[in-house]
């Protein structure tokens, strides 16, 4: 997420509380996560294991738990909660509206049609020549290019599916990032796309989607890839243009697909792959699976 215009790294301290380490007039730009940051970025850490990791990252504030040293050229936000800190951040900067008001400020594109029953949130944006089915829901800050279809049911802008244990229960990230939608693309019944917690999940040009799929929070999809029904893709994966994904296929956190991939029925995808055809629990190598299994049943 980017702030409407650059802070100063003593007012976000005032705001959170917060001891700091730099510059006073440090400039800030805006928060996001591990995956996605960028300079300017504040990234939370409240764990040790992760610390390198975040000091390390492009992001040049690290909101962290401990003091530190601090790396030349970055700054520090000494918090005692980094992770509720960051929500404070967050929502400070991005009004959380959650269809409780309806600024009815959406600017549609001319030739798009919308279904009278369809739910459109805060801040939306849809191109020309769209056309949205019955009882679809779209959330705040969504972005719809041009030519889309979204069929019946479907929910864009979910919040992120994103916690920490606090207190014996669970305590949400708050997702104040969106969803943006390209041209061209089709997107079937039933499907939910959560959008980011600090940045957009993206679905590539000219992208086709079945029904009753799910893709997490900040996960960016290429142009014109194929997902066959029930594929669920966890938050913060990268999936290259033209990628078909086949029924049911699992994708964890974090993983990236290279370009022209296909992913067969079922299989799980549990690290980044280079660009090949694969099936399997753990996405195994098509031909190297299919010799296998020739093997094992020519065993005697």
């Amino acid at each position: 997420m980017r702030f409407h215009s650059p802070q100063k790294l003593k007012t976000i301290a005032e705001l959170i509380g917060s001891e700091f380490v730099g510059p006073e007039d440090f400039e800030v730009l805006g928060t996001n996560e591990i995956h996605m940051v960028k300079p300017g970025d504040i990234v939370f850490v409240n764990h040790p294991k992760y610390y390198d990791k975040a000091l390390n990252s492009a992001a040049t504030i690290i909101l962290i738990d401990k003091k530190v040293e601090c790396p030349e050229g970055k700054a520090l936000l000494v918090s005692e909660d980094p992770f509720g800190d960051f929500n404070k951040i967050n929502t400070h900067f991005t009004r959380i509206y959650n269809f409780t008001e309806e600024l009815h400020d959406a600017e549609i594109g001319e030739g798009t049609r919308i279904h009278s029953s369809a739910v459109i949130g805060n801040n939306v944006k849809i191109g020309k020549n769209s056309l949205i089915f019955p009882n679809v829901v779209i959330g705040d800050r969504t972005e719809i290019g041009d030519n889309v279809i979204i069929q019946s049911g479907t929910v864009l802008g979910g919040d992120a599916f994103y916690y920490r244990k606090l207190n014996g229960n669970f305590d949400r990230l708050i997702s104040v990032g969106n969803v943006i939608i390209e041209n061209n693309v089709e997107i079937g019944n039933n499907c939910t796309i959560d959008r980011g917690v600090t940045d957009s999940t993206v679905i590539g040009e000219g992208s086709v989607l079945d029904n009753q799929i799910q893709i997490g929070h900040d996960t960016v999809i290429g142009k014109k890839c194929l997902i066959a029904s029930q594929v669920g893709i966890a938050g913060c994966c990268v999936i290259g243009d033209e990628v078909t994904l086949w029924g049911q296929v699992g994708i964890a956190s974090g993983n990236k697909i290279e370009a022209g991939s296909v992913i067969l029925g079922k299989t799980g995808v549990n690290r980044d792959l280079k660009k090949g055809t694969y099936i399997g629990m753990f996405a195994e190598d098509f031909k190297g699976y299919l010799k296998k299994e020739v093997k094992l049943r020519n065993l005697k």
